[in-house]
């Protein structure tokens, strides 16, 4: 395995992970920037089928990311990389957190920044939703329906977002059988 490829991940998937407010679909979609727009390291649509492993696997998704992410460009030395780039900086400044806690909680000026990060983050999570989705729509009118599904039953109806990913995988796995037969019946 080339050294300066898992160099390159390890400093990569640790800048992405120190510098990232919000939970794992923020780091997903700068995952996507990195690998996926600068790097050349891995395509669009392939990276839209590790988001959906990492999602669909239990975990947090920064790590799950970080597995599949770091096993398509590395194997397991990539994976072994790219979780202990991952985990370093949250238990670094969770442990500093932790030690100050009394003075974080108190201080107006923390929580009026982490106010302000959330709206950051918002907006990172909807341009990243709109950049996958756009993928996805282009590859045919049931991808549209089956998110379309997806959103109304998670928002409108309130839905376990588990009962949607597994109606999703079903939805999925008929598709594809389905155009098999008929690749093959040509």
């Amino acid at each position: 395995m080339n050294k300066k490829v898992l160099i390159k991940l390890f400093l990569s998937t640790l800048y992405l992970s120190a510098f990232t407010f919000g939970g794992g679909y923020v780091i997903v979609t700068l995952m996507k920037k990195k690998f996926v727009d600068e790097y050349h390291w891995i395509e669009n649509d392939e990276m839209l089928d590790l988001v959906a492993i990492a999602q669909s696997a239990p975990g947090a998704i920064a790590v799950n990311g970080a597995i599949v992410v770091g096993y398509k460009i590395a194997g397991i030395p990539g994976v072994m990389v790219a979780i202990f780039a991952t985990v370093i900086p949250p238990f670094l400044i969770i442990s500093v957190i932790s030690m100050f806690y009394i003075i974080f909680r108190e201080n107006r000026f923390i929580a009026y920044m982490l106010e302000g990060m959330q709206s950051g983050v918002g907006a990172v999570i909807a341009s990243v939703s709109f950049q996958m989705g756009t993928g996805i729509v282009k590859k045919g009118f049931l991808n549209i329906v089956i998110m379309a599904t997806a959103f109304f039953l998670s928002f409108c109806l309130k839905i376990n977002v588990i009962y949607i990913i597994l109606l999703c995988i079903v939805a999925g796995v008929v598709k594809t059988l389905l155009s098999k037969n008929v690749e093959e019946s040509k």
